[in-house]
């Protein structure tokens, strides 16, 4: 079996998030990129939310990959690099390994130590694919390191995490990934308007594994910050915002409280919210859009009965 290799070209790792934290924070409106939510903790808490009922998108994503598996393997061919963007425990991959028959396989997430985790237990199952893992931050820029292939690559983003960046930022992220894909593409999970009924049942579950999710993000400010945040001092808040066509999560303060960390601080009236996240959704037609203006030529689209959700091969 070949060991999995540990590329640290852009690691995580060993980055300094202090600033970002603080600039967000200091903000009049308040916020944390959503890129927190997954420290080691957090990972496991979104692996614990694709299981809920309530969360459609990865039974869906799922069944979609179940049902036209054929179809997507002949879109995408056979071979060739797989690249893994927000690769959590890189099961969603795996899935594809018997069809697309990948020579190599790199895996990329904000949190190393879970997805080395996940890759070398991998790697056992797999031992005739090259395996790579790799901790990035991509939401700011999207760079492979040398040491992977360029033949064929297919980049592989699943689970509607796109709509996370606004949309100028998923053109520039989309178009990072067309000018790194080579002769390959790129297959895409993205989450499709919906009723609001649906959408809170998903971010706001009755178990609250999701609420305690997004809390967690103040554990891993904590880490990175060294401030003294209280999760227990703070609610979780789900809202929809119809004129940008997404759900958006925060954090509400309970209490007047004051956080410090070294040299700073942020003081928080009750009832003040901290945005952690954004989630948009799309139409068939304004992804489509999406990805033309970032530079890809064809899209193959397919989708479950009910339109919640669309797999995309764009090359």
């Amino acid at each position: 079996m070949q060991t999995p290799t540990a590329s640290e070209d852009h690691s995580t790792i060993h980055h300094d998030f202090t600033s970002e934290i603080e600039t967000g924070l200091l903000a009049q409106s308040a916020s944390i990129s959503p890129k927190f939510l997954y420290d080691a903790l957090g990972s496991h808490l979104f692996t614990a939310i694709t299981l809920l009922p309530e969360y459609y998108p990865t039974s869906t994503e799922k069944n979609i990959f179940t049902q036209y598996q054929a179809q997507i393997a002949q879109a995408v061919g056979t071979g060739g690099t797989f690249i893994d963007l927000g690769a959590g425990n890189c099961q969603k991959a795996e899935f594809f390994f018997n069809a697309l028959k990948p020579s190599a396989y790199v895996a990329i997430d904000f949190s190393v130590e879970y997805l080395q985790e996940a890759v070398k237990k991998l790697a056992e199952k797999y031992p005739h694919i090259l395996m790579q893992y790799l901790g990035m931050d991509f939401s700011k820029q999207l760079l492979i390191p040398s040491s992977v292939a360029t033949t064929k690559r297919t980049f592989f983003y699943p689970g509607s995490s796109l709509g996370n960046f606004l949309s100028t930022e998923a053109l520039t992220l989309l178009s990072q990934i067309k000018g790194q894909a080579h002769a390959g593409g790129l297959l895409l999970g993205v989450d499709l308007m919906k009723e609001d009924s649906v959408l809170i049942a998903a971010y706001d579950d009755p178990l609250k594994v999701t609420a305690a999710f997004n809390l967690n993000i103040l554990r891993s400010v904590n880490t990175h910050l060294g401030s003294n945040f209280k999760v227990e001092q703070f609610r979780h808040v789900v809202k929809i915002n119809h004129a940008e066509h997404r759900v958006e999560l925060y954090l509400e303060a309970l209490e007047d409280l004051t956080v410090s960390w070294s040299g700073n601080s942020k003081s928080f009236k009750k009832g003040d919210l901290i945005h952690t996240e954004n989630s948009h959704k799309y139409t068939t037609d304004s992804i489509k859009q999406l990805l033309t203006n970032a530079g890809f030529e064809t899209t193959q689209i397919w989708t479950d009965p009910k339109d919640y959700f669309a797999v995309i091969y764009a090359h």
